[in-house]
Formats: C-alpha cells, sequence, structure tokens
C-alpha cells in the first residue's frame, strides 16, 4: 500500500466548528443592538431559507468564493431577497466573516502536529474569502502547514478539479499519495475525480467533538 504522503484538509465543518443558522441570526442581532427574541430570529431565519431557494440567489452563490466582491454580492442578493434591513445585514456579514465564530476542535493540534512529526505535508484547502494564514497563527499552529490553497485567491472553488490541483502542485505530491479530509460529499469528496482518496467526516456539530482520529488511522499513525 502507497504511504500518504500529504493531507489536505477543509476548513469549516472539518477542523473549525460553524454555527447554525438560528444562532448566526441571534449573535448578528445582539451584536446589533436588535430585537434576539427566538420570534424574531425564527422569522428572520424563515425569509433567509426562502430566499436561497430562489434561482437568482442559487447561480449567484455556486461561484461566490471565487473573489472577495463575489462572495460579499452573493449575501448582499441573499439579504435583499429575505428583506433584511441594510443595518442587520452588515452585521450579519460580519459575523459570518468574523473566525472567531468558528473555534478549532480540541483535536486539531493533536492531527497537525502528529501528521506534521511523521514528515507528512499539510495543506488547507478551503472554499473562504478571507485569509485564512492569521487565523491559523494565532491558534500556535501555522508552524504545521505547508499550504494554503484559498478559493478567493485563485478564483476557483470546490469542486471544480482545478482548486485540488492547485494543493497537490503546490505540495509536490502525486494524487496517489495524498488524502483529502472534509465534511461535504458534494465539495469535499470532488477530489476522488483527480485521484486523491477522500475521508469525508461527519460536519462538527458541537465544538468540543472529536473525531480526527479517523485521519491519524487512515495514515497509519494510530498509537
Amino acid at each position: 500500500m502507497r504511504s500518504i504522503e500529504a493531507v489536505l484538509l477543509d476548513w469549516r465543518g472539518t477542523l473549525v466548528h460553524t454555527p447554525a443558522l438560528t444562532v448566526w441570526i441571534e449573535r448578528s442581532l445582539r451584536r446589533a443592538g436588535l430585537d434576539a427574541s427566538p420570534a424574531e430570529v425564527r422569522r428572520i431565519e424563515t425569509a433567509l431559507l426562502a430566499a436561497l431557494r430562489e434561482p437568482e440567489i442559487e447561480r449567484a452563490w455556486a461561484d461566490a468564493d471565487c473573489s472577495v466582491e463575489r462572495h460579499r454580492r452573493s449575501y448582499d442578493l441573499l439579504f435583499a431577497a429575505a428583506g433584511i434591513p441594510s443595518e442587520l445585514a452588515d452585521v450579519l456579514y460580519e459575523v459570518e466573516s468574523d473566525p472567531a465564530e468558528n473555534p478549532f476542535a480540541p483535536d486539531v493540534p493533536d492531527l497537525l502536529a502528529r501528521l506534521a512529526g511523521a514528515g507528512i505535508r499539510i495543506a488547507i484547502i478551503s472554499d473562504i474569502h478571507f485569509d485564512l494564514r492569521p487565523v491559523f497563527a494565532t491558534a500556535g499552529l501555522d508552524r504545521y502547514v505547508d499550504s494554503y490553497v484559498l478559493s478567493y485567491e485563485h478564483g476557483v472553488q470546490k469542486p471544480d478539479p482545478a482548486i485540488f490541483r492547485i494543493a497537490l502542485a503546490e505540495l509536490a505530491v502525486e494524487p496517489g499519495a495524498a488524502l483529502m479530509v472534509g465534511d461535504r460529499s458534494r465539495y469535499d469528496g470532488a477530489a476522488v475525480e483527480v485521484g486523491v482518496p477522500t475521508l469525508l467526516v461527519p460536519p462538527l456539530t458541537d465544538p468540543a467533538e472529536q473525531r480526527l482520529h479517523l485521519v491519524l488511522a487512515a495514515c497509519g499513525l494510530v498509537g
């Protein structure tokens, strides 16, 4: 069996916890100093979910993470379709883009340290509209990461095979010697289309959840 030389790691849902829609709305309302009652949260949630089903919004979101401008435009369209006032829309976007709202799972430091200690190269590959390098640096984890492949920097996002090829090229590794780890079959799972073995883990539903031992097992690093 060919040994794994590199691991490509998704960020949101895989390494960090992303708050539920209702939590995002409530935190935004509180930050804006607005009514954050359960009824108001439900009202806004219903409006946002309805807007997401509109064809124009679906088209805008298909490549929203390919640039900072597209990302903001896609959210502006969503907020407008949902009837969200501008003062709340700005705060909703601010909270969505705040990495402090996405805490690392407790087993991330051990995972990265053990992978790096075994000589396995690490890439963070994410559909994102802001720089993750400071996020990892603040957490003291940047020393383990060899490459950051961020969609907005390359104008391409998952599931486009090009983003996986970029990561492989930056790590100088063949597809069969890499492992993609993510939480979404449609997006992260697309790595198999370029020949990269892929491990899909359930999305983090609790900031304290630990399931990254599965990655270590896949790399033969258990024990």
